[in-house]
């Protein structure tokens, strides 16, 4: 099977995903998706002709972020027209996916030179949410719209989750605050220190002025007492009616597990931040990259899919990771630096738990707690982040993976050449 080969790895900056607050909130999806893939182009001197395809995550697909935003973002970027691309959706792992498909392209024998990427305009998303309610609809559940499924598979609010695997696990509300801190902490270490500057881009509006060069989510000011004083975020959430039966979030669990007695401790300062960004990820073959002088960073090791209880929606990180280590014959102790998302800060704790990690090697420059989750860019991101830090270390490999929706994980091994 021939190697997957990683080039390249660049990001925006990750804007607050309000508008009028976000720096970012005022662009077009496709503007910002075309801002990271010009950048992927002109510091690997790409001739985009030569780009096989395209491979882009965006979540929520509607409005400004329909489209195919892969292929116009592309266009948008002034790519050759022979530069194709597509869009895929798998909620919040799609940026991992996108990467790990064009891996298995190359791998493939099949393509020679991909890009694989993400972008989510939660400041976007949240403005078609905002429409959502006003016409009377529920808030957001995975397969609210089929009665049949979720008698099946009951399928609840991702933060009601949250606080249901806690009550499960034995996880207090001082754990998720605390694991919620050193988010803080050690992203304001990395900004500090410059960590991210390798793969951050500035953005740019239409008319040429800066809109964002810096991260502008962080909370670094963060105490854990200011976290303790903070209210749970879901608990009103959890018992709204939903329809006229009466159906709430809590029901939803407890029709599958009756048992559990839900304590509510997730908050904004636990949970992950609401943002806008998007990512690109250069890919190809051994033959692709000498032939043009393209020096890999990294090569794919391995790569899997995991489906999990789509109830608690949040628990398939961990089944996703041992079968990404079984797939590369490696143990955790082979893995040098570990991303797993902080959709919600119980998913990196049990992670961190069930596997018996070194919290030194998990999420070291932060995560999304305080630099925020734009859902479909997000594992695109990750992967940059962990390559990143790979070589400031002088290490050697890396794991990702992240919770998504329906309960599902993708996850993928790298390791630097």
């Amino acid at each position: 099977m021939a190697e997957a080969y990683i080039i390249d790895a660049v990001r925006t900056p990750r804007g607050i995903g309000k508008v009028g607050k976000g720096s970012l909130a005022d662009m077009h999806p496709q503007h910002l998706a075309a801002a990271v893939l010009k950048a992927v182009a002109d510091r690997n001197a790409l001739n985009t002709a030569e780009v096989d395809d395209i491979i882009w995550s965006t979540s929520t697909q509607k409005g400004r972020q329909g489209g195919d935003l892969g292929r116009m973002a592309a266009l948008d970027a002034g790519y050759d027209l022979k530069a194709s691309g597509m869009t895929l959706d798998r909620f919040c792992g799609g940026g991992i996916t996108s990467v790990n498909l064009a891996a298995a392209q190359i791998m493939s024998g099949m393509e020679d030179l991909l890009i694989a990427g993400g972008t989510e305009m939660m400041s976007y998303t949240a403005t078609m949410a905002q429409e959502e309610r006003a016409a009377g609809l529920p808030p957001m559940m995975m397969g609210s719209g089929n009665a049949r499924l979720q008698r099946h598979h009951p399928q609840s609010h991702q933060g009601v989750c949250g606080d249901a695997i806690a009550s499960m696990e034995g996880i207090s509300r001082q754990d998720v605050d605390a694991l919620g801190l050193e988010s803080q902490k050690r992203a304001a270490v990395a900004i500090a220190e410059g960590r991210f500057a390798k793969s951050v881009i500035p953005v740019y509006r239409e008319d040429g002025t800066l809109a964002l060069d810096r991260e502008e989510f962080p909370r670094p000011q963060t105490t854990m007492e200011g976290l303790s004083q903070l209210e749970p975020s879901f608990a009103k959430l959890a018992d709204m009616p939903l329809d006229q039966a009466g159906t709430t979030f809590r029901k939803l669990i407890n029709a599958k597990y009756p048992d559990l007695k839900i304590e509510h401790m997730h908050h904004a300062g636990n949970s992950s931040g609401v943002v806008d960004g998007a990512a690109a990820v250069l890919l190809a073959s051994k033959a692709y990259a000498e032939k043009n002088g393209l020096k890999p960073r990294a090569r794919v090791v391995a790569m899997a899919n995991m489906g999990d209880c789509p109830t608690l929606m949040l628990n398939a990180p961990v089944p996703a990771a041992r079968k990404v280590l079984a797939k590369a014959g490696l143990t955790v102790d082979d893995i040098d630096l570990w991303e797993i998302n902080e959709a919600f800060a119980v998913v990196a704790e049990k992670f961190i738990r069930d596997l018996k990690l070194d919290r030194d090697k998990v999420n070291v420059n932060g995560g999304a707690i305080a630099l925020g989750h734009p859902i479909g860019a997000t594992g695109s991101i990750l992967i940059g982040t962990v390559l990143d830090e790979l070589e400031r270390r002088d290490l050697k490999r890396g794991l990702v993976t992240m919770c998504a929706a329906g309960g599902m994980a993708p996850a993928i091994i790298i390791e630097r050449v």
